[in-house]
């Protein structure tokens, strides 16, 4: 693909990040799911195949209904019929393979695309403009399913506010920090934070920093350049930052933590989040027990003892809408397939497949169990945004790197012995010590940020087992960088004594204006016997909702101890990442610094 001009941002995984001569693995963000549905013996008059690549969150319900289509007995207009074949791909990822000539994909190119939101198909025209050719996505595309942007809640809190009747986007993620829940008079829950998905990751992320800068503007549609450097947007939309807990690189694994801690007991109380944004189907999924823990294959887990509920803003929403598009490699046969394929998936029996996902149906309308199970929509139904040119989305998120909620984080590099093992032609350290460089250059400029090193006692480091290199202060990243590369490689692993000391440093240094952090990368278990009580570390570190510090933890090599690394992060309402594959770590380090 021809290189961007300088005003087109890339955006929905960084790739290249040519803003910050960041190259990130090709492979980022990206879950690959190639099925082929079809039967054993297809009709000998299926001369005709169709290549359907679809987003990776309804892709194994896609193969289920390709498997349903082959096994009927459709035919095409002109006789004869089709074949579907289904595979996945992270919408972003498959934008950019769509405008680079799918070259460099393992995975058969599609005449049919069928990604999370019509966003991607104005992000693939740019791809094309930059290129200097005709546009492959020129036009508006029929829905096969839908789900608008929300924002959810545990019942109590959800009802709570509904009970206000209507508010805005504003009204409701801009409360004020120091205020929270006692303007709407329970002072006991404490401060309003709440999640949303990194915009550069996600769709859903995407969806809802439009959906606020929307609600800035206060308009539903034409948003211009003009208006996101308002000062009263720029304003409105820097409020509703300062309230994100943090920035999550996948809300499922956030609700995967929420059912789990659901179904343990947990009331809430000792989380910081008090809404996620989102789109409605996960609601359904959580509430329905598709997000819980599951045993011996079963499909779904235990339903949550405190459902969601779905709040809409007055002002309006986004919608998802999952769009049908027939590319400009379908021959005359295939587009006649790609009609009758999309005639099929519109029929009832296929959208009723789509309504037990969670999705609203093709044209908008939320099946009645789909509203009981998150809560009923305005009267008259929602109001929706529509979808701002591809050249204003880009420049929104330039202007959100600025916005966003800034972090302190302190960064605890493990230097033990074990670091000195081979990784290919080169150590473990060097490697840890270059994805740490690459996820780096993704900080802000306005982040805090310090670094330790910890392993043992040494001889270089006698005096304990972890050792401040680079003081917690404004982020200058050549000085981190430098001082990484100067570490020496020694001892054992004190993960236990470092975590809790780390935790323990910013907690006295709280900021509640930022996003407060330790971030551990360690190719090990705890070695150190000094300090080696884990149940008394998970409680030290368990997240005091008046003074979150979030643990985040990357465990680099198969000798990491990740289950506990996993444990010590949930505890603070943080995450772990699991780069045991070493050839991830990469990938993982950039996920992680996406969660500031």
């Amino acid at each position: 693909m021809a290189p961007a001009p300088s005003h087109t941002r890339q955006w929905l995984p960084y790739t290249a990040a040519v803003t910050i001569g960041l190259l990130v693995i090709a492979g980022a963000f990206v879950l690959v799911r190639q099925r082929e549905a079809g039967t054993d013996r297809p009709r000998a008059d299926c001369t005709t195949t169709l290549e359907v690549n679809s987003s990776t969150e309804k892709a194994a319900l896609l193969v289920e209904l390709a498997e349903r289509y082959n096994s009927s007995d459709r035919s095409l207009d002109g006789g004869g019929c089709a074949q579907v074949h289904v595979s996945a791909l992270n919408s972003g990822k498959a934008a950019e393979a769509l405008g680079a000539g799918w070259s460099g994909v393992r995975l058969p190119e599609p005449q049919v695309w069928l990604p999370t939101s019509s966003l991607w198909t104005g992000q693939l025209r740019l791809f094309d403009q930059a290129a200097g050719r005709a546009p492959q996505t020129p036009d508006r595309y029929p829905s096969i399913a839908n789900s608008p942007l929300v924002i959810a809640m545990r019942q109590p809190k959800g009802d709570l506010v509904r009970q206000r009747g209507a508010l805005g986007w504003g009204d409701i993620l801009g409360l004020s920090g120091r205020e929270g829940w006692a303007g709407f008079g329970k002072p006991e829950w404490g401060r309003f934070t709440f999640g949303k998905d990194n915009p550069n990751l996600s769709t859903s992320g995407l969806a809802a920093t439009i959906a606020t800068y929307y609600a800035a503007a206060q308009r539903s549609s034409d948003l211009t350049r003009s208006d996101l450097v308002d000062p009263k947007v720029t304003q409105f939309v820097r409020r509703i930052e300062a309230n994100v807990s943090h920035y999550s690189d996948d809300v499922v694994d956030l609700l995967r933590d929420l059912a789990e801690a659901d179904l343990a007991g947990g009331d809430g109380s000792t989380d910081d989040m008090s809404a996620i944004v989102m789109q409605e189907e996960l609601v359904h999924l959580y509430n329905e027990g598709r997000l819980s823990p599951t045993h011996d294959g079963q499909e779904r887990g235990q339903r949550p003892n405190v459902p969601l509920v779905a709040v809409h803003p007055k002002e309006g929403t986004f919608n998802l809408d999952h769009p049908f598009v027939v590319l400009p490699s379908a021959d005359e046969r295939q587009r006649v397939a790609a009609a009758d394929f999309l005639a099929f998936l519109t029929e009832d029996a296929q959208q009723r497949s789509f309504a037990r996902l969670g999705f609203r149906d093709h044209e908008r309308r939320a099946p009645a169990e789909l509203l009981a199970s998150v809560g009923t929509e305005p009267t008259g139904g929602l109001t929706y945004f529509e979808p701002p040119d591809p050249a204003v989305v880009n420049a929104m998120l330039d202007g959100w790197s600025t916005l966003r909620k800034k972090a302190n984080i302190l960064i605890a590099l493990d230097t033990s012995g074990s670091m000195e093992a081979a990784v290919g032609d080169r150590t473990r350290f060097q490697v840890a010590s270059a994805a740490a460089a690459k996820g780096l250059a993704l900080l802000n400029s306005e982040d805090r940020v310090g670094l330790w090193s910890f392993s043992s006692e040494t001889s270089k480091r006698p005096d304990g087992p972890y050792r401040e290199e680079v003081r917690l202060d404004d982020f200058d990243q050549q000085r981190i960088t430098r001082r990484i590369g100067g570490l020496h490689v020694e001892g054992g692993t004190a993960l236990y004594a470092t975590v809790r000391a780390a935790h323990g440093y910013l907690l006295d240094r709280y900021d509640p204006e930022r996003i407060n952090a330790v971030v551990v990368l360690t190719d090990g278990k705890n070695e150190y016997g000094r300090d080696n009580d884990l149940a008394r570390l998970l409680a030290d570190v368990a997240l005091d909702p008046r003074r979150p510090v979030k643990v985040f933890c990357i465990a680099f090599d198969r000798e990491s101890d990740f289950a506990t690394l996993d444990r010590i992060a949930k505890a603070s309402s943080g995450k772990a990442f699991d780069a045991t594959d070493p050839a991830k770590i990469d990938e993982a380090f950039v996920k992680l610094v996406s969660s500031f």
